[in-house]
């Protein structure tokens, strides 16, 4: 059996084969995955907590979550320059999966809150390196359109989880979802011996303090990099109000807190329409000119949603609030993957201390913005749809104003960044 085991582990799965592309796709998914399915728990957690029913302060174990994930990529990131994307993924996994165990046993929100950092921290591994894994893997509108497919795929899980909670919570008390997180991370952890080093020996940096510096000095100087980052920052700023939001708008604002799993799913359908159209036609127009129209449809779909809280004051019907949210959330799901491929374009031999930094600054300062218009719930969904309609316009201004434009040559978003040679 062990023999077994290990001849399936070391003949692995090809960079860029479908299974290369299964797990990494997975790998990303398991960050949303820990979020979405306990969205149907949280009106048991509240009463187990003795919260208010509609009590906001348990979205802290959304924003502890986000901000253990945002932390944790600056330490993957730049160890995996070093040791490989492969070793420090692992690792990655077995702290996911402690995380996931220690939270079974908590009685109360603050130690709830603080194992779910762990998490977090564990959690990453799979969201930073998986981007790392892809841009070793390629290059151009060919890693524009990898990513855009295996976010359209990452994205479905928003539709299929909160019912999956759901049908957890008909059985089993809401630390039942827990456990099934667990055995996930696990099952994927055990899958992910598969992946292969996409890192070349020849590419591997040094993590002395004066190497680390200088990786991260090169990020920090591509303004391509950086206005990017921004538009993703603002865009998961949009995804995590609607997320820590959407539960208690849909029970206090329309009284459907029975029905939350099924609307939250149907609305999250639209989600995977943005990555499969940029999929589709990066290849065809260049991904210059695809970001920029995906910023200018975001920024069109946020007043939009503002619009229809504005004239309803906050309380339109659900059919008008749904439609609003069928237009906004694929314009998100075409910025991020555009953006994020733009980002990491320049940045080459400091690919994890890039896709560390990327990653830190957009989900802790996502985070940063959902938790700012979670707390401004009043009854109504005015306050969401106005934090959201700026979230929006500060990624159209990042990407539109600040991003350099496509070169005469190429067609394609401006390298401006200096080469760095592995130290």
């Amino acid at each position: 059996m062990a023999t077994t085991v290990g001849t399936w582990a070391r003949r692995g799965a090809a960079p860029g084969s479908r299974e290369f592309l299964a797990i990494v796709t997975t790998c990303m998914g398991a960050s949303a995955l820990s979020i979405d399915l306990l969205l149907p728990a949280l009106p048991d957690m509240r009463a187990d907590f003795g919260l208010a029913p509609g009590d906001t302060e348990i979205s802290r174990i959304i924003t502890g979550y986000f901000l253990g994930l945002a932390l944790g990529q600056l330490v993957y990131g730049p160890m995996s320059d070093r040791y490989g994307r492969r070793r420090m993924l692992q690792i990655g996994m077995a702290v996911f999966v402690v995380g996931a165990v220690a939270s079974v046993a908590q009685t109360s929100l603050a130690g709830l809150v603080a194992c779910r950092f762990v998490w977090g921290l564990g959690a990453a591994a799979p969201r930073s390196l998986s981007v790392a894994m892809v841009r070793d893997t390629f290059q151009g509108d060919a890693m524009a359109r990898t990513m855009s497919l295996i976010m359209a795929t990452f994205v479905l899980i928003p539709i299929f989880a909160p019912a999956v909670g759901a049908g957890v919570l008909a059985v089993a008390p809401w630390r039942g979802v827990l456990w099934l997180q667990a055995g996930i991370g696990l099952a994927l952890a055990l899958w992910s011996v598969r992946l292969p080093e996409t890192l070349h020996e020849a590419d591997r940096r040094s993590v002395s303090p004066r190497s680390l510096a200088v990786a991260a000095r090169t990020v920090f100087r591509n303004r391509q990099t950086l206005s990017f980052a921004l538009a993703i920052t603002a865009s998961f700023g949009i995804l995590t109000s609607y997320i820590g939001t959407s539960e208690v708008i849909i029970d206090e604002v329309f009284g459907e807190a029975d029905r939350f799993p099924l609307i939250f799913g149907v609305l999250a359908c639209p989600l995977a329409v943005g990555s499969l159209v940029a999929a589709r036609i990066v290849s065809r127009i260049g991904l210059a000119r695809l970001v920029r129209a995906g910023a200018a449809y975001l920024l069109i779909a946020g007043l939009a949603l503002a619009g229809v809280a504005i004239a309803t004051d906050g309380r339109p019907s659900l059919w008008a609030f749904g439609l609003a949210i069928a237009l906004l959330l694929p314009a998100v799901t075409l910025v991020i993957p555009s953006s994020n491929t733009a980002a990491m374009a320049p940045l080459g031999q400091v690919a994890g201390m890039g896709a560390a930094i990327v990653g830190t600054v957009s989900t802790a300062g996502g985070a940063l913005l959902g938790t700012l218009a979670d707390g401004a719930f009043d009854g109504t969904m005015q306050p969401f749809a106005l934090h959201v309609a700026a979230y929006c316009a500060i990624a159209t201004l990042a990407i539109l104003l600040l991003a350099r434009g496509p070169t005469p040559r190429t067609g394609g978003i401006d390298v401006i960044t200096e080469p760095v040679s592995p130290a």
